[in-house]
């Protein structure tokens, strides 16, 4: 099984100033998100990352190339408009704070599944295509690169969360109740029969640990008991 690295881009202009960015040009890393990247880029040393998928927005290419700095020899870096921000439509670049009086407000907080942006997208379409281009590429890369491979997608909040959810089995109606803050480190591996989610909003601590070897004989489900850790899976 290949491991990707679910990474939020580190914080934005537009998280400071309390605006809903979506996909508006021109939202970049401030200081503290630069510093946020390359902390989570100095997670990675030890790690041969595969290749680094980006969504095609500044913030997360900032990110992404923060990530493939560091890294000897450094991976691949590629855009991929699946991975990109939910479109928020006509609440693009409105403050917080007005949007929070909005009806559909408590339909994103309550039932997300029921949520589509006026003028932009819903949250299950971006779910779908989301999930869609992580299991994609997660399997062209095990095939190009070996089932050890790790590889990061660096990616938006609600994305990320959207992906979790489908990889813990949850209704995309419980995704509120994970957090993913920015320039966190969330870590999946697709395999048989399910997912096995192995981090969820990590911050600190080195990941050369996943570079382990897998087993030669994939096991079919979870280790009764819970197992021997790192790469007894």
């Amino acid at each position: 099984m290949a491991t990707v690295l679910l990474v939020r881009h580190g914080r934005s202009t537009a998280n400071t100033s309390g605006v809903l960015a979506g996909r508006l040009a021109g939202v970049q890393l401030d200081e503290t998100g630069l510093g946020q990247a390359r902390r989570a880029a100095a997670r990675l040393q030890g790690l041969r990352l595969a290749e680094v998928v980006s969504s095609p927005l500044t913030r997360c290419r900032e990110t992404a190339r923060a990530l493939a700095a560091v890294l000897d020899p450094a991976p691949a870096v590629r855009t991929d408009r699946s991975l990109t921000e939910c479109d928020y439509g006509e609440w693009e670049g409105r403050r917080l704070k007005e949007l929070t009086r909005e009806k559909l407000w408590r339909t994103v907080q309550a039932q997300p599944s029921a949520a589509t942006f006026p003028g932009g997208e819903s949250m299950t379409a971006m779910q779908s295509r989301a999930v869609a281009a992580v299991r994609r590429h997660d399997a062209r890369i095990e095939a190009e690169h070996g089932a050890g491979a790790v590889w990061a997608a660096v990616s938006h909040g609600d994305v990320i969360k959207a992906v979790l959810a489908d990889a813990l089995g949850m209704h995309l109606d419980l995704f509120q109740r994970l957090h993913v803050d920015p320039a966190s480190v969330s870590i999946v591996r697709y395999g048989a029969p399910h997912p096995f989610v192995l981090g969820v909003n990590t911050h600190e601590g080195p990941l050369a640990w996943l570079a382990a070897p897998q087993r030669r004989r994939p096991q079919r489900g979870a280790t009764v008991g819970g197992g021997s850790g790192p790469g007894a899976l």
